[in-house]
């Protein structure tokens, strides 16, 4: 997934239109877009959008935000939507290994309970404190079912209040965090990382990027809260045509001359060899399977 889009989880077919303007992915929010008062009928209108999504012509990544454990509502939350058709959870306001123990026992439960296959429900981790940055590995190790890490950054939200730092659009009071967060999800094995998010409407260039900075350090997907980041993103985290015609060529060239008997040749200028090819492999690859999930 490229772009993942908040959208507030009381409100009827929203999901559905963030799908049609191409996210690949949603999260159906039940924690802060929601009023403490339509808490439950939130979740009744979330295990409707999973049912809906879940049978729509495109795949799209499926995901809801709960309400943190200190609320005492995440158990409420999971009872509900815990369904076929979703495809993980993130739990806002962690602190460590532990809320996730805690959460995974939750889910598991309510497998059982819905007739969800066991292990299906993954765990995305939402870094919005300074426990959580300062454990993230650890965190990682906690279970399978912990997907990836989703790097917050926001301005003058739970992240910058914990950690105490001032956002800029320039990103460098976060820089530290999102390498921290980048290469943890590496070293555990876990190939897509989450990152956001821009608040700025107004600054489209800022989005652009924010996005274009985050996936130069690795990231593959942008957590966005408006519609009109999406084909921003999309475009950001795909292969250009220009990447797609370089590599292209360098696995071509490359091909060649190893028929030859070389193991080492000059590709535009730029010494390749077999650890080159190999990362313009991945990019041809991601290439095909963006184009033909959007055929």
């Amino acid at each position: 997934m490229r772009s993942v889009l908040f959208v507030p989880g009381h409100k009827e077919g929203l999901p559905e239109k963030a799908v049609a303007k191409g996210a690949d992915g949603v999260i159906l929010d039940l924690e802060d877009a929601v009023p403490n008062a339509m808490k439950a009928q939130a979740r009744e209108v979330v295990a409707n959008s999973i049912r809906k999504l879940a049978q729509g012509e495109r795949k799209v990544g499926i995901y809801v935000r709960l309400n943190s454990l200190e609320t005492g509502m995440t158990g409420d939350d999971l009872e509900k939507i815990v369904i076929p058709g979703l495809d993980g959870v993130l739990l806002p306001k962690n602190y460590g290994p532990q809320d996730f123990i805690a959460c995974e026992a939750l889910i598991s439960h309510f497998e059982r309970r819905n007739g969800v296959k066991p292990g299906t429900v993954e765990m995305v981790v939402s870094l919005e404190t300074a426990q959580a940055y300062a454990s993230c590995e650890a965190i990682l190790a906690v279970s399978p079912r912990v997907a990836t890490l989703f790097a917050g950054t926001a301005k003058d939200a739970d992240v910058s209040r914990s950690i105490g730092f001032q956002f800029t659009p320039g990103g460098q009071e976060t820089l530290y965090l999102r390498s921290r967060a980048q290469l943890a999800n590496r070293a555990a094995g876990r190939q897509f990382s989450w990152v956001g998010i821009w608040q700025d409407l107004k600054d489209p260039e800022g989005a652009r990027a924010f996005a274009i900075q985050n996936r130069q350090m690795g990231f593959t997907t942008m957590v966005l809260i408006h519609p009109s980041h999406i084909e921003l993103a999309n475009e950001v985290f795909s292969p250009s045509a220009q990447e797609v015609v370089f590599y292209q060529g360098m696995i071509d060239t490359f091909e060649k001359a190893e028929a030859e008997g070389n193991a080492a040749v000059v590709y535009e200028g730029q010494h390749i060899d077999y650890a080159h090819v190999k990362t313009a492999r991945q990019v041809i690859e991601l290439h095909k399977v963006l184009t033909a999930s959007a055929s």
